[in-house]
């Protein structure tokens, strides 16, 4: 098992299942207040010098600001990070979706403190209206990227017409992004790279990299089946035993443990017996 196999066997039971609907949900929010509000939408911005002032709710809710304004786009960008979110949800399992999302977040977060403090020293003081370069578009787009990197062969209709294979589509997002690192400045080069940081972690450190295949999808189903059953607790607080030899994860922390789907119960074995144990019917 990866360092990701290894974070869902002891978080996966926490994760949202379909996010995006979540997501999607508070963007249209967000676009409603921002419609009209306006005014009242600008408190919900991300602003560094005005958290540092007591206004900490701005660190989690300029999730809710949508990347646009435009209704067109905005419609189109519902219908489509709905279809390509919740496939990603399917393929890679609600932990690692999850995982994925919330890092890209928090990687936004952590860039655009690093921008403020890189603006509050070129400018000799605080600065307020950080809050325009901070956003979810960029992590929008790695859901995007990440669809496109396990299915590049998928079709999109452009204007509901022209089919145009994913992988075009990203190789065309990674011209634009490459632009916008060149003819940046500082600061909105630290966003671009802070808000890509989840996909670029993830597919290189990871076995993520690795196409669409149904037969994964499968097992992931299986594996996250393993994870939602009921913790059981054992002698000294240890949550997991293998039925052969009775070890727990107290007694060696590198042991690995699975239920056997073939088993008629609910058997957990550790991974010397996984495999070699005889099935009980």
């Amino acid at each position: 098992m990866n360092w990701l196999d290894k974070l869902e066997r002891k978080f996966g039971r926490y994760a949202v299942k379909n996010l995006t609907v979540y997501l999607l949900a508070c963007y249209a929010v967000g676009f409603i207040v921002d419609l009209v509000m306006p005014k009242l939408a600008y408190y919900f911005t991300f602003e560094p010098a005005l958290i540092f002032q007591g206004q900490i709710w701005r660190l989690i809710s300029w999730v809710i600001i949508p990347p646009s304004d435009g209704v067109i786009y905005f419609i189109f960008m519902m219908l489509l990070y709905y279809s390509l979110g919740m496939t990603l949800e399917n393929i890679w399992g609600t932990f690692r979706y999850n995982l994925y999302i919330f890092s890209g977040m928090i990687f936004t977060v952590i860039g655009a403190f690093l921008a403020y403090f890189i603006i509050t020293v070129q400018s000799g003081g605080a600065v307020i209206g950080i809050g325009g370069l901070v956003s979810t578009y960029y992590i929008n787009l790695t859901i995007f990227l990440a669809c496109a990197a396990i299915m590049p062969e998928l079709k999109l209709y452009l204007y509901g017409i022209l089919p145009v294979k994913m992988k075009w589509f990203a190789i065309l997002d990674a011209v634009l992004i490459g632009m916008d690192l060149i003819g940046g400045n500082t600061v909105t080069r630290i966003m671009i790279v802070a808000s890509l940081l989840n996909f670029i972690l993830f597919f290189l450190s990871s076995r993520n990299a690795q196409r669409y295949n149904p037969k994964q999808v499968i097992r992931r189903k299986k594996f996250e089946q393993e994870v939602k059953r009921p913790v059981h607790s054992y002698e000294n607080g240890a949550r997991h035993k293998c039925a052969v030899c009775g070890r727990t994860e107290l007694d060696d922390p590198n042991l690995e443990f699975r239920y056997c789907s073939k088993c008629n119960g609910n058997y957990e074995y550790c991974s010397d017996h996984l495999f070699s144990h005889e099935h009980v019917k």
